[in-house]
């Protein structure tokens, strides 16, 4: 489904990503972990359009994707959850939803929000409310509903849990495991370890831009390499 090969890319003329290769495949959960600052990010971000790779190629259902703008991007069915989020504060919650969903006629769109909001019942309730007013638990599942608004074969999401509570944090990883059972591919970013290897299938492990280890899940929570540098668990 999504097949980036020797990609390089970075920010002027800081080069941080040298050389990945990762796949994701129809209905598979594939997570990249790493340190802060090993260019996990920037490779979602040129996948999203908004890094152009100085090299290698990156390809959706076969297209390249180097290029094309971010809402071409999303047409071909990739939705993004980002770190930032990138929601509108003073719209309401329903407007918001809407806006993924801008390529969609209004039956369509109408179509959308229930299954939106049978997934997160507190959009449904708080749909007049100004996204602004939100907590941090619910912006982040509103960011979910208003990408699930465009119906994407995959989702890629930054950092999901970052600066949530606890009980807010397993909530977003029970989503994403709901949302592979369903049927969707996920690119994942996240620095919980231990609850991203609980959910995706596969991982890569990214390190001074470059894939330093990769395997299935089991066999990365199994390696004392992984264990030790990103689980807390010494020898």
């Amino acid at each position: 489904m999504l097949e980036i090969e020797d990609l390089h890319a970075g920010y002027g003329a800081l080069a941080v990503v040298h050389g990945v290769s990762l796949r994701v495949g129809e209905r598979e959960c594939v997570a990249l972990i790493g340190p802060n600052g090993a260019g996990k990010t920037t490779v979602l971000r040129a996948v999203a359009g908004l890094v152009r790779p100085s090299a290698g190629s990156a390809r959706f259902l076969g297209d390249s994707l180097i290029g094309l703008a971010p809402d071409r991007i999303c047409r071909k069915g990739i939705g993004f959850v980002t770190e930032q989020l990138n929601l509108f504060p003073a719209m309401t919650v329903l407007e918001n939803l809407v806006l993924g969903a801008y390529a969609a006629a209004r039956v369509e769109t109408a179509g959308k929000l229930e299954p939106v909001f049978d997934l997160f019942p507190v959009l449904a309730e708080r749909r007049r409310q100004a996204a602004g007013t939100l907590s941090g638990g619910e912006r982040k599942m509103l960011a979910f509903g208003r990408a699930l608004m465009s119906s994407p074969r995959l989702l890629v999401v930054d950092e999901p849990s970052l600066g949530l509570a606890p009980k807010m944090a397993a909530l977003v990883f029970d989503t994403l495991r709901t949302l592979n059972h369903a049927g969707m591919a996920i690119l994942l970013v996240e620095q919980n370890v231990p609850a991203t290897l609980g959910v995706a299938r596969r991982a890569y492990v990214l390190e001074q831009g470059q894939v330093a280890l990769e395997g299935s899940s089991a066999e990365l929570a199994a390696s004392a390499y992984v264990k030790e540098a990103y689980l807390g668990v010494r020898g």
